[in-house]
């Protein structure tokens, strides 16, 4: 009996301790939890923003430069302290980091040495801006020489730009078959509309401009043709079969550029687009309705 008495009460004791355990631990959770938390500094770096460069390749133009990255091409001329008629060099670095700040004004490092090209030869060929693509080689600038007029024209043998179209824009239809492929916005996405055809089909100038490019030199456009219509409005026209004109040369509206083809792609189709302010628009928007 007396032993029974006993365990009773030891067992009751443990009962204690463990209720008293419990208690203690309840108590120790909810300070923890109730206690500021300690400050954490962010000891990470902010990152560094990548300066992001082209260096030009010959047969490239400012237009096709701007055109590959949906920049300005005003911008970017800006941005490299590069003026009319946008002569660039082969081998020359144009930076291609611009902000809302670099639209508006060039930053001043910039200015000074973008006309410079950088190559490790003592001359650079130029890549011209005017009719034909007409070879520089006229020898750059030293480093140590002031930089040369924005409005001084690189070599002689260029002759003056006809003027572009005033007025607004009359477009018209690039070609006569149908619309295959519709305009899209966002990265990766179509930004133009894809017309079909055969190949050898007219492919016609949609409004009255400049030819500013017509080459192979960007890809995935295969053989391409771009106009310029004004300071505001570019048009492409890619995957031709044949290029019927050359950089320089004034194009009336309705008159054939090129023929219909599939150069860089697997179908038969004209690649249209139109960009305003280098940024790419629904070309259905502005061409006349069917």
């Amino acid at each position: 009996m007396k032993q029974a008495k006993m365990w009773t009460q030891i067992t009751l004791c443990g009962c204690r301790i463990n209720r008293l355990f419990i208690i203690l631990i309840t108590l120790w959770l909810t300070a923890c939890s109730s206690a500021p938390p300690a400050d954490v500094a962010d000891r990470r770096q902010p990152p560094t923003r990548k300066i992001l460069v082209h260096n030009v390749s010959p047969g490239e133009t400012l237009y096709s430069i701007a055109w590959r990255y949906g920049l300005d091409f005003k911008a970017l001329a800006r941005h490299n302290g590069i003026g009319p008629p946008y002569t660039i060099y082969q081998s020359q670095q144009l930076r291609l980091d611009i902000d809302d700040a670099s639209r508006r004004k060039p930053p001043p490092a910039i200015a000074a040495s973008a006309r410079r090209p950088v190559s490790s030869g003592s001359n650079s060929t130029a890549v011209a801006q005017g009719p034909r693509s007409t070879v520089n080689t006229t020898p750059p600038p030293k480093v140590n020489q002031a930089p040369r007029s924005e409005n001084k024209t690189p070599a002689a043998t260029t002759p003056p730009l006809a003027p572009l179209p005033s007025g607004a824009v009359q477009w018209r239809w690039p070609a006569n078959g149908p619309v295959i492929g519709r305009y899209s916005s966002g990265d990766g996405l179509n930004k133009g509309i894809d017309i079909g055809g055969k190949v050898g089909d007219s492919v016609l100038a949609a409004g009255a401009g400049r030819v500013v490019y017509a080459g192979t030199g960007l890809r995935g456009y295969g053989k391409l043709v771009i106009v310029k219509h004004n300071e505001t409005f570019l048009s492409a026209y890619a995957h031709n079969d044949a290029l019927l004109v050359r950089e320089g040369d004034s194009v009336k509206v309705g008159q054939q550029i090129a023929k219909l083809g599939s150069s860089g792609t697997d179908k038969q189709k004209l690649h249209f687009e139109i960009r305003r302010d280098g940024k790419p628009v629904n070309p259905l928007t502005y061409l006349p309705k069917r």
